[in-house]
């Protein structure tokens, strides 16, 4: 792997795990398995480090949800898939990351914001059209407005709260927020659909 992505990644464990705040230049390069030379041949500083490695993060996730949704049967089979690969996903992130990257790096929070609700509306939204279509989503759905709602919903709870203070408890917060709106919008066929769904990809995960 060559040094920047191994930067890269290496970065994003460490604020996943243990936030932002506190994880110096030094751990990033005995994380990453490099010298702290190689490690300042590539960024100046902490700062750039935290704006590109989150901007990294946010494509691989996105690229990966972009496959997803287009590898399914229909739109529940994608949305299902989704809380799947997110509820993985929630297990290896602290709830503070999310508070500490928006406190102590705006800059970069800014564009982590930006792209989720560029991109990642975008795919929601043809989703929910494309459920629309299917009728296995109520026709009358607002599908832009729905999945603005889905995203700032899935925003929120990666802030602490007073319904988010550990990793499970944020895992159990996703998977029954993820739930609720799937039965705000779906019709009874999509309903059938999305128990057999779930069944299939979240019987090993924790249960809604």
């Amino acid at each position: 792997m060559e040094p920047l992505k191994k930067i890269l990644s290496a970065s994003i464990e460490l604020f996943s795990q243990y936030g932002f705040k506190t994880i110096t230049m030094d751990d990033i390069s005995r994380r990453a398995g490099i010298s702290k030379k190689t490690l300042y041949q590539h960024f100046a500083n902490k700062q750039e480090v935290v704006n590109e490695s989150v901007l990294w993060y946010k494509k691989q996730t996105t690229e990966t949800c972009f496959i997803t949704l287009n590898d399914a049967e229909n739109a529940i089979e994608a949305m299902v898939k989704l809380l799947a690969y997110f509820d993985t996903m929630f297990k290896r992130i602290n709830p503070m990351a999310m508070f500490e990257l928006q406190r102590f790096f705006p800059e970069a929070f800014k564009s982590f914001r930006d792209m989720l609700m560029e991109r990642d509306v975008t795919m929601m939204r043809e989703n929910i059209e494309q459920g629309i279509k299917e009728g296995l989503y109520r026709k009358e759905v607002n599908a832009d407005l729905m999945a603005r709602y889905r995203l700032e919903s899935s925003f929120m709870i990666m802030q602490p709260s007073l319904m988010v203070s550990d990793r499970m408890s944020l895992m159990a917060v996703a998977l029954e927020i993820g739930e609720h709106f799937m039965y705000g919008i779906m019709t009874p066929e999509g309903e059938k659909l999305y128990l057999t769904y779930k069944e299939k990809y979240l019987k090993q995960e924790n249960k809604i």
